[in-house]
């Protein structure tokens, strides 16, 4: 099983934040807004969903999984503070959160479903978080020119999405969930999750007055589809989910690790981990 330490950001959130704090750019600003302002909702329900996971397994197979479980929580809890500080320091722009009730009212329709339905779920946003996750941590240049404080939060955060893209994924398999309900649930997944982020990074734009601007829309293209761009790079990626024989850890690489390593002085592990 994977070891997930649990580490605290050492990086003040209470001083305001720049209205573009990406570099000056628009739209890559608008853009993480967006994905920021999904994460603590979403990362919610990949606690509640994991823990759930975990209760539906015998009691004579929950060990093995027990402190991965625990290391998740304790990253995703932590990531969904950090950032509902940092959507605080945002909303001061006159930022609207659309995302954030809408994934509410979806995701309160699993209520009282499978515990694999809320696994898949959440195993198809790590894998596009961890995609996320690599090309950020290959791709640091997209945050130059930003603070410091900030850099380091999209960095750590990434580094961690990284460590634990598994854990949901391989308590499904140990429930026995199906091949064709986790690639059904990444299609949707995939739908949903593109469609809100594009939504709510327009949203943002216009709320920001930014969004007719001919540099804003080559930034996105630059950013997302052109050659190195998010999207065209994560393609193939995306894709290999849908193999019978897909597993997360098939796709490493040691960016994460290298920033963790290289940025040990920027957090502080929580108890003995």
């Amino acid at each position: 099983m994977t070891h997930l330490p649990v580490r605290r950001l050492l990086v003040d959130l209470d001083a305001p934040v720049q209205r573009h704090w990406c570099g000056g750019d628009p739209f890559l600003t608008a853009w993480f807004n967006a994905l920021s302002m999904s994460f603590p909702v979403g990362e919610q329900f990949f606690i509640d969903s994991v823990r759930q996971g975990l209760k539906a397994l015998p009691a004579d197979r929950q060990e093995r999984f027990a402190n991965e479980v625990q290391g998740f929580i304790g990253q995703e809890a932590t990531h969904r503070r950090i950032h509902g500080l940092f959507n605080a320091r945002i909303a001061a722009h006159g930022l609207e959160n659309t995302w954030e009730p809408r994934a509410k009212a979806r995701l309160a329709l699993m209520t009282n479903a499978d515990a694999r339905h809320g696994l898949a779920i959440t195993a198809a946003n790590e894998h596009f978080t961890a995609l996320f996750a690599e090309w950020m941590l290959t791709h640091q240049q997209v945050l130059d020119g930003a603070e410091p404080r900030l850099k380091s939060l999209w960095l750590w955060h990434s580094a961690e999405e990284a460590e634990h893209k598994s854990t949901a994924f391989d308590l499904y398999q140990a429930l026995g969930g199906s091949h064709e309900w986790r690639v059904r649930w990444m299609r949707r997944v995939t739908l949903i999750f593109l469609t809100d982020a594009l939504r709510q990074t327009i949203h943002n734009l216009r709320r920001d007055g930014t969004l007719w601007r001919l540099s804003t829309w080559r930034s996105g293209w630059r950013h997302l589809m052109a050659r190195g761009g998010l999207f065209r790079e994560s393609w193939v990626a995306w894709r290999a989910y849908f193999r019978r024989d897909f597993h997360p850890s098939q796709q490493q690489s040691t960016a994460s690790e290298d920033w963790l390593r290289d940025n040990a002085n920027q957090y502080q592990r929580v108890g003995a981990g």
